[in-house]
């Protein structure tokens, strides 16, 4: 699959984040959107599917490799997708609450914020070694590339979408 192709199908993926966090007005306008679980469940389930794809599609496994490699991606995504829970818990409080947050508010979201991005960084640690048991190191390296990339790309969708907390007092 070549970069562009790769690009729209994230870009055309994520495109619905940006019209949940828009769907948000501050309380200032008179009204306040939740985003719902459901929205949020939809968008997840899709960027995983996308995910997937997108890692078959530039990771050249041989059947073999295969056969080894997608059991322990599948793991790997469980892991992932218990950390995302708690990331995607801490966007919803966030939406829930902008434009009312107090200082020890805003501070505490940073801080969680920061620390699902160390969990996400010590899972993959964790499971450097266990793919390359399974495949060798530089398709171990291709695949953490990868991941990343798929997770930058997803990550800044999100965070450019949700609106900045001192912005609420404005």
């Amino acid at each position: 699959m070549n970069r562009l192709a790769a690009a729209v199908l994230i870009a055309g993926s994520l495109m619905p984040v940006g019209e949940i966090a828009r769907a948000q007005t501050s309380p200032q306008q008179g009204t306040t959107h939740v985003i719902s679980d459901q929205d949020l469940n939809l968008l997840r389930k899709d960027l995983r599917a996308k995910r997937k794809q997108l890692v078959a599609a530039n990771l050249k496994l041989t059947d073999t490799e295969a056969a080894k490699f997608w059991p322990v991606y599948d793991q790997y995504v469980t892991e992932l997708i218990a950390i995302n829970d708690k990331k995607f818990g801490i966007i919803q409080d966030y939406a829930d609450n902008w434009g009312k947050m107090t200082n020890d508010q805003s501070l505490l979201f940073s801080r969680q914020w920061l620390d699902m991005d160390i969990q996400t960084a010590q899972l993959r640690q964790k499971y450097v070694p266990i793919v390359a048991k399974v495949i060798d190191g530089k398709k171990t390296a291709t695949f953490f590339q990868i991941d990343r990339r798929i997770a930058m790309m997803m990550e800044l969708q999100v965070a450019s979408q949700m609106p900045l907390v001192q912005e609420q007092d404005q």
